[in-house]
């Protein structure tokens, strides 16, 4: 054995090991809140550009059990890319700057071209970012949406990176008394957070303050809901 690959076998028991977590089950769970290079971007990759990829430890860290890091593409070839690290890790002792790793173009999270490459652009999409309120079990507890209105935002503050949508989604409470339904805790946050859960009403979102719909689990349709008080 070369004394390389005896230093590293002795760094592995040392310090553990690491591993190059695929981001795709992430972005399939969540489509609306975490996105990632398109396939364009990335195939326009060249050695010298820099990746982020997000380097798990094993075994896990003191404070983190994965951190994500740069690293600089060397080569690439169709069974694996080939980089080095070009962060030094905060909790990773089994990796340093300069280490060598090989991963694959569906582990990169974001990508910077080298000096002055544009690279071409993203493809427009659109971000769901502004804020809602939301019965908390929507979002955690996989509850259907069942009834959503809109009304005069009113709930952004100074400072606020992104603002109140007016949105507000209750979760299907046909089953609930009215105690049991107001018990219910609410969040607000992305409306994004809450089209990951649930985006049967996607296509209802650009309605105008004053719309009120309520779902009809028989046909699957929003129906206009009108108040009679």
């Amino acid at each position: 054995m070369r004394f390389k690959d005896r230093l590293h076998n002795l760094r592995r028991r040392l310090f553990g090991s690491w591993s190059i977590d695929d981001p795709r089950p992430i972005q399939a769970d969540a489509p609306y809140t975490y996105f990632l290079p398109s396939a364009e971007r990335i195939d326009a990759l060249r050695p010298g550009d820099l990746v982020k990829l997000v380097i798990r430890s094993h075994p896990p860290g003191r404070e983190w059990d994965a951190e994500r890091m740069w690293v600089e593409v060397k080569n690439i070839a169709p069974d694996g890319w080939t980089g080095i690290l070009a962060n030094t890790p905060s909790d990773m002792p089994q990796l340093r700057e300069g280490s060598p790793l090989i991963f694959h173009p569906f582990h990169i999270i974001d990508l910077i071209y080298d000096g002055d490459r544009q690279g071409p652009a993203e493809p427009p999409r659109r971000a769901y970012w502004d804020r809602c309120m939301v019965d908390r079990c929507v979002v955690n507890d996989g509850v259907p949406v069942y009834f959503l209105y809109r009304e005069q935002p009113d709930m952004t503050e100074e400072g606020d990176s992104d603002p109140d949508s007016g949105w507000r989604i209750r979760g299907d409470y046909r089953d609930l008394s009215d105690e049991q339904l107001n018990t219910r805790k609410a969040d607000y946050i992305a409306i994004g957070k809450v089209l990951n859960a649930d985006d049967s009403w996607l296509h209802l979102i650009d309605s105008p303050i004053g719309s009120a719909w309520l779902r009809n689990f028989e046909t699957g349709e929003y129906e206009p809901f009108e108040d009679d008080d």
